[in-house]
């Protein structure tokens, strides 16, 4: 039987706000959409030709790099440390083995988070909500707009992780959230010492700024896709926080930009990828580099990540970041003005999805 090829068909705003509407009404997310044997993806996933999926990567000789944290305590520490300065002043991301954070305990979330997922959607329709501000909630795509596709990919979010209470995280993957939570809280404390040591800062500067004290964890869930082809599991943007640390299956789909060519990221078991977020670029005074980034989706399996990012707590959120002064001088000056937190969310979600905010924060140069 002949394929009849999908025709991207704009859709005026009244049309996008109805279709919207009653897909998140139903509460079953993207996996209610396959769940429902659907053969074609609904059109407010469908993105125009030309900011499709391409079917590989632009240079499949890229590669992202890959540092081995062994040997930290024994010798290897300015190694390790010089390596990290290239990949994050350059890249942007890196892939991290030997890390400290046990394998058990990142493949024993990924099941969990998968687990929670795969429930009928009566047990995960408690979760469902719209309101950004619950520390825990269900949802599918967090900020849609009318004319601009949405992502296929449903995400359990725990907000502020490290002060969550046992009984708010649901029963199918609470230990395993509590377990990862204090994993990669203790593991930030190193690398937070190893970025500083990078930037030849004294002490551990990072740690002192209190920029990375709370941590978001997004359980995203990227369903298999009948028409991988038209949409993305999300499309490019760079993170808004300091850093993100991601663990992921071995399904792949993760893709990053590095010298305006794409490049795919391989999945390497145990491996934690590192990506630097605008809030290190900015407060690094370009010195690091926030890395932009997308995952594509496949049409056999679904894919788990899990997307642990750092922030200022709650008190902090009001606090101005601006470049570090010791990364300043007359013959280096600041590329950027001070900014919140809670400022550069407001600037960032006004954008169009997937716009770089950053650049709004630069200073004159006239």
């Amino acid at each position: 039987m002949e394929t009849i090829p999908a025709v991207y068909s704009h859709l005026d705003e009244d049309e996008y706000a109805k279709q919207l509407k009653e897909f998140l009404e139903t509460k079953a997310g993207v996996k209610g959409v396959v769940d429902s044997g659907a053969t074609r993806i609904p059109r407010i996933f469908i993105y125009p030709p030309e900011n499709r999926p391409n079917p590989t990567s632009d240079d499949s000789c890229l590669q992202v790099p890959i540092i081995d944290l062994e040997g930290l305590q024994n010798g290897k520490r300015m190694e390790i440390v010089n390596e990290i300065r290239e990949a994050a002043s350059t890249w942007g991301v890196f892939q991290m083995v030997n890390h400290g954070v046990p394998v058990a305990i990142m493949d024993k979330l990924l099941d969990s988070v998968r687990q929670f997922h795969e429930q009928s959607q009566e047990v995960k329709e408690d979760w469902f909500s719209d309101d950004k501000s619950k520390q825990v909630r269900l949802y599918s795509n967090g900020y849609f707009t009318a004319f601009r596709a949405a992502y296929w990919k449903d995400t359990l979010s725990f907000l502020r992780a490290q002060q969550l209470e046992k009984e708010q995280i649901p029963q199918v993957c609470r230990e395993a959230v509590i377990e990862y939570t204090r994993c990669v809280m203790q593991f930030k404390d190193t690398i937070s010492e190893l970025l500083s040591e990078a930037l030849e800062l004294s002490g551990d500067y990072l740690a002192k700024t209190e920029c990375m004290d709370s941590v978001t964890l997004l359980c995203h869930y990227y369903p298999a896709c009948p028409e991988p082809e038209l949409t993305w599991g999300v499309s490019s943007h760079t993170d808004i926080d300091f850093l993100t640390l991601l663990c992921q299956d071995d399904v792949g789909g993760l893709q990053v930009r590095y010298q305006d060519k794409w490049v795919d990221v391989p999945t390497i078991h145990g491996a934690l990828i590192l990506n630097l977020g605008d809030f290190m670029q900015l407060i690094t005074n370009d010195k690091f580099k926030s890395i932009e980034h997308r995952a594509r989706v496949v049409q056999s399996r679904s894919r788990i990540s899990i997307a642990a990012f750092f922030f200022p707590t709650s008190a902090n959120m009001v606090k101005p970041y601006g470049p570090i002064k010791e990364l300043v001088s007359e013959k280096d000056p600041p590329i950027y003005r001070e900014t919140s937190v809670g400022e550069y969310f407001s600037t960032y979600f006004q954008q169009p999805k997937g716009s770089i905010a950053l650049p709004h924060f630069k200073l004159s140069t006239s």
